[in-house]
């Protein structure tokens, strides 16, 4: 919900408050809001220049950078990491320029693997074999890449010890996300393995970053935890949607599982457990319909139905989200209200 002035002037005045106080209010509000980063027209600006910056140094030079050799690329992935590792808190705190100062921030963390890959390459220190290009970093599962993830993590820490900026968790939601993957091949000892293993890992990993997500989003004022929601459930979802069902109880008890992930939505206020959600249940139904009417001209017909009923249940749920979100809350004991995290909105 969005508050201006105009407005809590306007119904102040029609319940009675006096202007002074209002004002003081008003005061008070604005105090205590700034600083924090609100997102608006002018920050697809901000963002999208960050991304072209973090495309071209951490992916698109990649491939000429491996010309110049190990320590080369570990040389050029530090002057510029230190370049904006300064200027980013600089530009943060000194200048007041929230965004421009934490996109040139995270820029700097996404200079962390790269740098380490530089030094593994140098050095020759691998945890596996060579894992080959840094271009591979973005395109295949290799267990070598694993100290380079830990270094980012460790990085995106300290970086978000000095700036607080939201978005400085993506890098490290993506790292978490590489590495639900790539510590396969390091827990199963070898460089080869089974695609149901790679997802049970994928699984695994992303429920815990769900769990650490939630954790953090119920001790921060901020977004922090809008990333490791996504990835954490990219992860996790995705581990089990690209699992083999093995009969129709489990693809049942699947379709169950993403109506939780829907009604998890309601409780923390997140709709990306919404959109991962519908997904899985819009699949399990089409699952159903290409069960029941294969090879039938009715096939057509029922995939429809799903689709607008799909569509109908959102219109309904949009004009009547206030009611069923406090219903579904108020049957919550207590104790369970008190472990959801504050609303964003």
């Amino acid at each position: 919900m969005k508050i201006t002035r105009e407005l809590l002037f306007s119904e102040a005045e029609d319940v009675g408050i006096p202007t002074d106080q209002t004002q003081q209010l008003w005061d008070s509000l604005s105090a205590a809001t700034d600083g924090q980063q609100k997102f608006d027209g002018l920050h697809v600006a901000y963002y999208f220049g960050g991304m072209i910056v973090i495309g071209a140094m951490s992916f698109f030079f990649s491939l000429a950078w491996e010309r110049v050799g190990g320590a080369g690329i570990l040389a050029l992935a530090l002057t510029y990491g230190c370049l904006f590792g300064f200027l980013g808190p600089h530009l943060f705190h000194a200048r007041r320029l929230y965004v421009a100062g934490g996109l040139l921030t995270v820029v700097a963390v996404c200079m962390t693997p790269l740098a380490v890959y530089g030094l593994e390459r140098a050095m020759g220190w691998w945890p596996q074999a060579d894992p080959g290009s840094y271009h591979d970093y973005h395109m295949w599962v290799k267990g070598s890449w694993l100290v380079m993830e830990l270094a980012t993590l460790a990085a995106g820490g300290v970086a978000l010890r000095f700036v607080r900026f939201p978005f400085l968790t993506a890098p490290l939601a993506f790292t978490l996300w590489y590495m639900s993957m790539d510590l396969t091949p390091l827990l199963f000892g070898r460089t080869e393995f089974r695609e149901p293993q790679q997802l049970w890992v994928s699984v695994v990993f992303g429920a815990v970053v769900l769990v650490a997500a939630y954790l953090v989003d119920r001790r921060t004022r901020d977004d922090y935890a809008f990333w490791l929601y996504l990835f954490g459930l990219a992860s996790f979802w995705g581990g089990l949607s690209m699992m083999d069902s093995g009969g129709p109880w489990s693809r049942f008890g699947y379709c169950v599982l993403n109506l939780l992930l829907i009604a998890v939505s309601t409780l923390l206020n997140r709709r990306a457990f919404a959109v991962f959600g519908s997904f899985g249940v819009a699949g399990y139904l089409s699952y159903l319909a290409f069960r029941l009417f294969k090879d039938s001209l009715f096939l057509p017909m029922a995939l429809t139905v799903i689709g607008v009923g799909i569509i109908m249940a959102t219109v309904a749920y949009q004009r009547n989200r206030t009611g069923i979100d406090a219903h579904i809350v108020s049957v919550l004991p207590a104790r369970l209200r008190r472990l959801l995290p504050p609303e964003r909105e």
